[in-house]
Parts: structure tokens; C-alpha cells; sequence
């Protein structure tokens, strides 16, 4: 599956599960703040399957860290779409999340989430790079988006710390599903490689599930980029749009109505002379 649409179906994910509005599972309940910054991290986090080699668009969402990181994890993992697609690099992620999630500091101007701003300033500005919002050339505008997406984290995380770990193991399953449905297949008892027999390797439908490498594999979509993964990631990145929108809308309404009074004002204004009424 493309990067962009591992961020949006991430996102989606989590607009599912934090909100408790309609054709939504609260399963995991958060307030708008919680799910406008959980979505922008799980946009993320559905993403960092894809740090497994130096080449990824994710290892140069922050240059020089980043690259390094990358040769790092691709050394660990065995290379792309090895262990960081597995149960087990599955696991590896939570634990990080969790350890991160954890590390927050009291002060007199509230809990402030470090260890969440610190791994979120990665995370936001890797979907931010997949979703093609910076230019493939610089790095000085991720580094300044990333930094202040650091300080928005920390300051206005929620205070209950599993909320990274929830967005961690929701993008990373996200994610090892998204590769799953389509050709390429993903490893899911990595390092256990269990290969098929010759003799099942020829059969029609063993061959696309149970790949010749020991992958698993439910071709829904096709190859990665088909025009079966536009048609269904399409409706699922509205989705996203709209959950998100909602959600700053709220805050918005909280925080400034004022102005949210004044443009929703302009606009009906501005829709009228459009329509004659």
C-alpha cells in the first residue's frame, strides 16, 4: 500500500476508535484535543513499519537523524518488509510507545507529555511527508514543523499516558493489514519463516496466500498503488478529513467562538449571494 494511504488509513483508525460520535466505535474514548493529536501521531505510527530501509521516504523525513535511524532498523529487522511487518516488530513498536508515553513531567503549568512530544515530533512529520505536504528537496521546514509539533504534543496530550500506545499498536496494525491485502504480502511470524512446500507452492490459491518467501498474503487490493486501493482508500481518507475536521471544529468552538461565530457568519453570508437567496 502507498505511503499516503498507510497515513490516511491511520488516521481513519483512530477517528474510529477515540470518537463516540456516529458510524464511530469508541472503543477508546478521547475528547477533540485527544483525537486531532491522535490522529495526526497515528497517521504517523501507520507509517513507521516503512523505517526499515535508508531508502524510504520516512527515513528522510528528518535529516541526518532520521537516516540513521533508519540504517539502524533495517540492520535489526533484516531488511524491508521483514520484521518491522511482523507480530513481533509489532510488539517492539508498543513497548517503545508505551516506555515513551510514560515519561512526563509535573509543573506548575500542567503535566507536560515529553516523552510523547518527543516521539510524535517524528510521527506527525512522517505523515506529513507522506501525505506530500513538504517538498522532496530541504529539510530546514520539516525540522521547525516537527519541533513545533513537538511543543503542541507535550503541552496538550492527553494526561492518560496509553493513549501512545493505543495510537502505536492501532497504526502499526493498520499498517501491517494495508500490506497484507495486497500482492506484496508481509511476515507475520518474522524471524519464523515458514516457506510452503514445493508441491502446494503451484497451487492456485495457496500461491497468492502463502507466498513462495513464507509472506502471507489476502490480495484484496492487488499490487500496492492499484486502482482497487485508490477506490477504497478514497472514502476512507474523507472519513479521516471528516472526523478531523469535526474534532478541530470543536476545539475551535471551545476555545474561540467568537470567531468561529464570525466566519460561520461570513460564510452562510457568502454562500447566499452565491445561491440568489
Amino acid at each position: 500500500m502507498m505511503g499516503g494511504h498507510h497515513a490516511a488509513s491511520g488516521a481513519a483508525a483512530w477517528v474510529a476508535i477515540a470518537s463516540t460520535g456516529p458510524y464511530t466505535l469508541g472503543w477508546y474514548p478521547l475528547d477533540a484535543t485527544g483525537i486531532v493529536i491522535g490522529g495526526m501521531a497515528t497517521a504517523g505510527t501507520a507509517l513507521v513499519c516503512d523505517w526499515d530501509h535508508r531508502s524510504s521516504t520516512v527515513a528522510h523525513s528528518l535529516p541526518p537523524l532520521s537516516n540513521v535511524i533508519a540504517v539502524g532498523i533495517e540492520n535489526a529487522s533484516g531488511g524491508h518488509r521483514q520484521g518491522t511487518h511482523s507480530l513481533l516488530g509489532a510488539a517492539c513498536f508498543v513497548l517503545l510507545a508505551a516506555m515513551a508515553g510514560q515519561v512526563q513531567l509535573q509543573t506548575d503549568w500542567g503535566l507536560l507529555s515529553l516523552g510523547a512530544g518527543l516521539l510524535c515530533m517524528f510521527l506527525i512529520n512522517i505523515a506529513a511527508k507522506a501525505l506530500k505536504l513538504f517538498p522532496n528537496y530541504g529539510w530546514i521546514s520539516n525540522w521547525v514543523f516537527a519541533l513545533a509539533m513537538a511543543g503542541l504534543v507535550t503541552w496538550f496530550a492527553p494526561h492518560q499516558w496509553t493513549w501512545l500506545p493505543v495510537s502505536m499498536l492501532t497504526g502499526v496494525l493498520v499498517h501491517i493489514i494495508g500490506d497484507m491485502i495486497t500482492t506484496g504480502g508481509v511476515p507475520l511470524l518474522w524471524p519464523l519463516v515458514i516457506k510452503p512446500p514445493r508441491l502446494l507452492r503451484k497451487l492456485p490459491l495457496v500461491k497468492d496466500v502463502w507466498k513462495a518467501n513464507g509472506a502471507f498474503s489476502i490480495p484484496l487490493l492487488g499490487r500496492a498503488g492499484s486502482r482497487r486501493e485508490w477506490l477504497v482508500l478514497i472514502p476512507v481518507s474523507a472519513y479521516a478529513m471528516i472526523g478531523m475536521f469535526g474534532a478541530a471544529l470543536a476545539l475551535a468552538e471551545a476555545h474561540f467562538p467568537a470567531a468561529v461565530a464570525l466566519g460561520t457568519g461570513l460564510l452562510s453570508s457568502l454562500f447566499g449571494r452565491l445561491t440568489g437567496s
